[in-house]
């Protein structure tokens, strides 16, 4: 065999031989990546299936029960302009959606025109929106989708909900369908759709960040809080949930800027329906009023109070003359249930009160020095102001009550009616020490020590002296009228 011969027979070993192992190797490799590649395409396909919501559906079905409400009030523009310090692209958006004439042109007698949003609840013509939407309108004008306007009648309106109700006259009209917001959790998904700057029918996704919210003077609504993007002009508009029911009105945003920043706030639908109905009835609203002014239990003050964990709402104050009296309430006392209905936190309360029914008589739960309790009342209706006022006696002394490191001194007169408290000792300063600790400040009034009430300076020191170390003590104070109970833990130290 020549030498050729025998390189011929080797490269063909090489290739009968071996080229099988290859191929294989190639095969598999190929095989294996396919699989991957399939199996990469499957996981997208199923998050694009199982993840993010496609809402285009929703939206094409529920648009048309969306409404723009435009409300003119006549002013003299002389006193409008534009705020001082507003962002430069802010004031160049609202020059060009107002125009030279608007509010910021000449100056006399004009229409002062604003927008918002709102969606029909029935065919004839019923519309919700918000009462600060149409609040103080000489004229509310109603668009649909198809951009057929109607002057609008307000039927009622609530501004301790801020829920309005409006009428006007049309037929076989898109209704939204209503849902259930007490069946919303967080993490659920939701959907607004209104008209932020004028911009109609703007649609927004996010989820619910949490539910019964409590806003500052805003006790009887439990806010549905969500990060959809809310801005002017999409209040009064509806919150869906992903079935295409409305769980919501959107109604706040926190803003320190005029526009969104994270954090909207939705008027549960369960809430506004009932107002609805009050406002088709009678054309406003009652509520349910205990009588009572209510704080959270701290870990601190719950231990004070003997309790293995805080829970309810701690009743700082009794009104005079209120259902909460005449049932026996007392300050101090901690409601836990009301009428069957459980209460971990003092802002789950206002609203239970205020949807009950007036003349009602509910039994509510209440813990009072550790001891569980049950007491009936009556309710009333919620008047339309609290007077907190009460007057008191003069007097004048001042003292340092070193085991706290608090000055205080007696109450004069003036203070008593300008800081409404008939009894108690007036906080001078609180630097350091336990009491600042406590969070008592200067011109707080201390009214209780542990269920004490205080009536002078002498008898505060006195009590403050006997109280045992490392062991909170309540302290009920009042802070600019209102009060409000405070934990004080005395170190060993001091």
């Amino acid at each position: 065999m020549t030498q050729l011969q025998r390189a011929n027979v080797m490269r063909g070993k090489a290739l009968t031989g071996q080229g099988p192992v290859l191929v294989r190797k190639v095969f598999s490799g190929a095989l294996i990546y396919c699989l991957l590649l399939v199996g990469s395409v499957s996981a997208a396909h199923a998050r694009a299936l199982g993840g993010l919501p496609d809402f285009s559906d929703l939206v094409k079905k529920s648009s048309p029960a969306v409404v723009n409400i435009s409300t003119t009030q006549k002013v003299d523009d002389s006193k409008l302009s534009i705020p001082h310090g507003m962002n430069p692209s802010m004031e160049d958006f609202l020059k060009r959606f107002f125009g030279d004439g608007g509010p910021m042109g000449p100056h006399g007698e004009e229409d002062l025109k604003s927008l918002g949003s709102g969606f029909v609840i029935s065919k004839d013509g019923y519309i919700l929106t918000n009462t600060h939407v149409i609040k103080d309108a000489d004229e509310v004008t109603v668009r649909l989708t198809d951009r057929r306007e109607f002057p609008a009648k307000i039927v009622g309106s609530d501004d301790r909900s801020d829920v309005a109700l409006l009428k006007i006259e049309a037929d076989d009209l898109t209704v939204a369908r209503i849902g259930k917001s007490a069946d919303m959790e967080p993490g659920n998904w939701v959907l607004a759709i209104g008209s932020p700057f004028g911009l109609d029918h703007s649609v927004t996704a996010g989820i619910v960040s949490a539910i019964g919210r409590s806003l500052p003077n805003e006790n009887y609504t439990p806010f549905i809080q969500t990060d959809v993007a809310i801005n002017p002009g999409n209040s009064g508009g509806p919150l869906y949930n992903l079935d295409g029911e409305v769980v919501g009105i959107n109604s706040q945003i926190y803003s320190r800027t005029g526009g969104y920043m994270g954090l909207s706030f939705a008027i549960p639908i369960d809430l506004a329906m009932n107002v609805v109905e009050q406002l088709k009835e009678t054309g406003h609203v009652t509520r349910g009023w205990l009588g009572v002014l209510i704080q959270d239990v701290t870990r601190e003050l719950a231990e004070s109070f003997g309790m293995d964990k805080p829970k309810g709402a701690l009743v700082a104050r009794v009104m005079p003359g209120s259902p909460a009296e005449k049932a026996g309430f007392k300050v101090g006392d901690i409601i836990v249930k009301f009428n069957g209905r459980d209460i971990s936190r003092s802002s789950a309360l206002p609203p239970i009160v205020g949807s009950s029914k007036v003349g009602a008589r509910v039994d509510v739960e209440i813990i009072r020095d550790g001891k569980p309790m049950t007491l009936s009342v009556t309710l009333s209706e919620l008047p339309a102001s609290e007077d907190l006022a009460l007057n008191g006696t003069d007097g004048h002394a001042e003292r340092l009550i070193k085991r706290i490191d608090l000055v205080v001194s007696e109450l004069t007169s003036d203070q008593k009616e300008k800081l409404a408290a008939d009894s108690g000792v007036y906080v001078e300063r609180a630097d350091a020490g336990s009491a600042a600790r406590a969070g008592i400040t200067q011109g707080d009034v201390i009214i209780q020590v542990n269920g004490e009430d205080i009536v002078s300076v002498d008898q505060f020191a006195k009590i403050v002296d006997a109280l045992p170390e490392d062991r909170p003590a309540r302290i009920l104070i009042q802070r600019e009228g209102s009060p409000r109970f405070l934990a004080l833990r005395i170190a060993k130290n001091d």
